[in-house]
């Protein structure tokens, strides 16, 4: 039996343009015809023909930047802290179901808690659950100077976090190491963090011999590397080690953009995060009196610096950075490609094409499911609307018509349109100010016996208690 799929315009993903009135011919769960609807195998019995000639059908979308395991995280002690292990890999799954429900077919998760990431990937890929085809890291590797190193040098960094504390070379290879045994298909290294200085700009949390060592060993034991770089000095070294993906790179140079050039390094530059954090800031988010500006300064820097990286030949990427509460699992991901075209000036069928067929290099088993041409798996989207005509479509849920893998149509279950946190997963934020003489006076007391809001007891918070 064969299936035959009709479409009214068709974007392989190999190139940048569509092609209208083509069919494409499914068997075995792979593509064994692409082309011209007149030239089309003529359906014989038992094929099964499906009419899109009223859509547009193109690969399935690839996310190379979403953080299955945080949970729509508040903050940092939300990732790290307050949901088990277990819960985490289940909420995962849910947050990998909404992103294929809105049409992203494949994604990588640079970062994971544990394993949490590659057991959802086994579960999927067996067949237990459907879901995008899943590129899964581990803990980022940071040092003290890295970006996951967030608490007190006390506590360091927590055993549950998504990143990994490395006091030494021989660490970080040992921690390499494991991560590949444990099934992991990307080392994620965090080459900066949040110490600086207003000469220097971030420093790199790892120096230029202790990366090309990581580099070297991860490559050597057949694993591919991304990195986590905003800052110049990061990025130079991650290029000049010759990593995979350097996420962000907002400030490289001239020096760091000829090293990713030379070195086969790729750029993902995830601007959809700094976008968001500026534009849906809220006055009464913790937040908000500085953060929006840290990020209005960055993302001016990133439009100067990651235009001049393209110009001078180094391949972007496209990656979301999903996972936080501003950037929720399914909502804002296609953002990235708006984002791509507006403000840094490619064009629309090329963002399509990095975002279907170039990703894919970059994830598990990626040249298998690429483009839509013959012998390649057989997953694709059908969009109404045409996104390269107006890219903005594919940020709508609703205009994902149907999303196909393996040449099957994927039935999704009935996820609820927002999935409620539960008190266990949040921190105990008690106030949201500083409670001084001053500050009370211009404050409206409640009364300290009649309560007129709902009702409430601690069952509702941890409904166990009753038990």
């Amino acid at each position: 039996m064969r299936k035959i799929i009709h479409c009214g315009t068709l974007f392989s993903g190999a190139g940048t343009v569509a092609e209208a009135s083509q069919s494409a011919v499914i068997e075995h769960g792979h593509f064994t015809y692409v082309g011209p609807r007149e030239n089309a195998p003529v359906a014989g019995p038992g094929d099964i023909q499906y009419d899109y000639t009223d859509h547009f059908v193109m690969p399935g979308l690839s996310d190379l930047h979403v953080h299955l395991s945080y949970g729509n995280a508040l903050g940092q002690e939300d990732i790290d802290l307050y949901a088990s292990m277990e819960y985490r890999a289940l909420r995962a799954l849910a947050a990998a179901q909404r992103m294929l429900q809105s049409g992203y077919t494949a994604l990588a998760d640079p970062a994971s808690a544990g394993g949490i990431s590659a057991a959802v990937r086994d579960a999927q890929f067996v067949g237990m659950f459907p879901g995008p085809r899943i590129t899964a890291s581990g803990p980022a590797i940071t040092s003290r100077l890295g970006l996951y190193d967030f608490y007190p040098s006390p506590i360091g960094v927590p055993a549950q976090s998504s990143g990994t504390l490395v006091k030494s070379l021989p660490e970080a290879i040992e921690e390499i190491r494991k991560q590949t045994k444990d099934g992991v298909d990307i080392i994620k290294i965090a080459m900066d963090g949040i110490y600086g200085n207003r000469e220097q700009g971030l420093f790199a949390a790892f120096d230029q011999a202790e990366t090309t060592a990581m580099v070297r060993e991860a490559k050597r034991i057949g694993r591919k590397v991304a990195v986590h770089a905003r800052g110049r000095e990061g990025a130079l070294y991650a290029a000049r080690a010759g990593v995979d993906i350097i996420f962000h790179a907002s400030r490289i140079d001239d020096e760091g953009i000829r090293a990713a050039k030379d070195n086969g390094c790729h750029i993902c530059p995830s601007l959809m995060l700094l976008v968001n954090n500026i534009e849906f800031s809220q006055p009464d988010d913790p937040s908000a009196s500085w953060w929006p500006d840290i990020q209005r300064q960055e993302f001016a820097a990133a439009r100067r610096n990651l235009r001049r990286a393209y110009e001078a030949g180094v391949p972007l990427l496209v990656g979301s950075e999903t996972g936080f509460a501003v950037s929720p699992y399914g909502e804002w991901a296609a953002k990235e490609l708006q984002i791509m075209t507006e403000y840094l000036g490619i064009g629309t069928g090329e963002v399509l094409r990095m975002a279907t067929c170039a990703n894919r290099a970059m994830l598990r088993d990626g040249s298998q499911y690429d483009t839509i041409a013959p012998g390649k798996r057989a997953d694709f989207i059908v969009v109404k609307g045409n996104p390269l005509q107006n890219i903005g479509v594919l940020q709508d849920r609703r205009n994902i018509v149907q999303v196909w893998m393996d040449g099957a149509q994927v039935q999704m279950p009935d996820l609820p349109a927002e999935i409620p946190r539960h008190q266990r997963e949040l921190a105990q934020g008690m106030w949201s100010r500083l409670y001084t003489r001053e500050a009370v006076a211009g404050l409206k007391l409640q009364s300290l016996t009649q309560y007129d809001g709902p009702s409430f007891s601690i069952d509702d918070q941890f409904p166990e208690a009753s038990l």
